[in-house]
C-alpha cells in the first residue's frame, strides 16, 4: 500500500474509534404514528404542459394525509445525545427525478453522507438546493446523464431543493449528526432503533405544518411509543 492509502486507512480507523460505541444489548426503540386532525387540504394540481417530456398533470405533495396518517414527516432525536459522535454511512442516499418530480419528497442524511442524484427523465433538470447553513449549488443534469454525487456538511432541517427548469419540483433534505431519524410513509409510521438508553427530545417536522417536540425516556432494551398529531394551519392538535 502507498503511504497515501495508509494515511487514509489510519484516518478511517481514527474516525471509527472516535464514534461512541452503543451496546446493542441495551439499545432501545422509539416508534409511533404521525396523525393529521381535520380535513386534509385538497392537493393543488400542477400544470406540467410547459415541458412535453413531463407527462400529464400532477398534484403537489405539500400535505399528504391518508386516512388521518401524515406522510413525509421528518422525525429525529433533536437533543439528548450529548457529545456522542457517530460513524457516517458510506452508502449514498439516492434522489431520483422521474415524471418531473423528486423521489422521495423528503429524505434524511447524516452530515457528510454521500447523496446520489439521478435523472430518469427525458429532459434536463437543474438541481438547486437553497440552504441556510450549507453551501448553495446549482447543477444541470441532462437526460440519463451520470449521477451527481454530493454531500451536505452541516446540520440543517428541511433544506429546500428545487429545479430551475421545472418550478413545481421541490423536495427537502434533512441533515443531522446522528443516525436516529426516520421519514413517515403513507401510514404515518416511524421507527427509530438502536438508541442508547436516555432521555431525548424527539422532533417531528412537516414542511407546511411546522415542528412538534416531545420528550421520551427509554431504558435498556425498552420500546416506547410516541405519537404526534398535527392539525390544519400547523401546530399540535388537542389530544382526544
Amino acid at each position: 500500500t502507498t503511504s497515501k492509502e495508509q494515511a487514509s486507512d489510519k484516518s478511517e480507523t481514527k474516525q471509527a474509534a472516535a464514534a461512541t460505541p452503543i451496546d446493542p444489548a441495551t439499545a432501545a426503540t422509539v416508534s409511533g404514528v404521525v396523525k393529521f386532525s381535520g380535513t386534509a387540504p385538497k392537493p393543488a394540481k400542477i400544470d406540467m404542459s410547459q415541458d412535453p417530456a413531463c407527462k400529464g398533470n400532477n398534484v403537489a405533495e405539500t400535505v399528504v394525509a391518508d386516512n388521518g396518517n401524515l406522510a413525509n414527516v421528518f422525525v429525529y432525536v433533536k437533543s439528548g445525545l450529548g457529545d456522542r459522535t457517530f460513524e457516517v454511512p458510506k452508502d449514498p442516499v439516492t434522489i431520483d427525478q422521474a415524471g418531473c418530480r423528486y423521489h422521495p419528497h423528503v429524505i434524511g442524511v447524516m452530515a457528510g453522507q454521500p447523496v446520489k442524484i439521478v435523472n430518469s427523465d427525458d429532459t434536463t433538470h437543474n438541481i438547486h438546493p437553497t440552504p441556510k447553513d450549507n453551501r448553495e449549488w446549482n447543477e444541470s443534469q441532462p437526460p440519463k446523464a451520470p449521477p451527481i454525487d454530493k454531500s451536505f456538511a452541516r446540520e440543517e432541517i428541511m433544506l429546500p431543493v428545487k429545479c430551475n427548469q421545472h418550478p413545481w419540483m421541490k423536495m427537502y433534505v434533512n441533515v443531522v449528526k446522528s443516525p436516529f431519524f426516520a421519514v413517515t410513509g403513507k401510514d404515518g409510521k416511524f421507527d427509530i432503533k438502536g438508541l442508547p438508553p436516555g432521555t431525548y427530545t424527539l422532533a417531528a417536522v412537516q414542511e407546511k405544518l411546522g415542528e412538534q417536540t416531545q420528550q421520551v425516556t427509554v431504558g435498556p432494551k425498552e420500546s416506547k411509543t410516541v405519537d404526534f398529531n398535527f392539525k390544519e394551519g400547523g401546530g399540535a392538535a388537542a389530544a382526544k
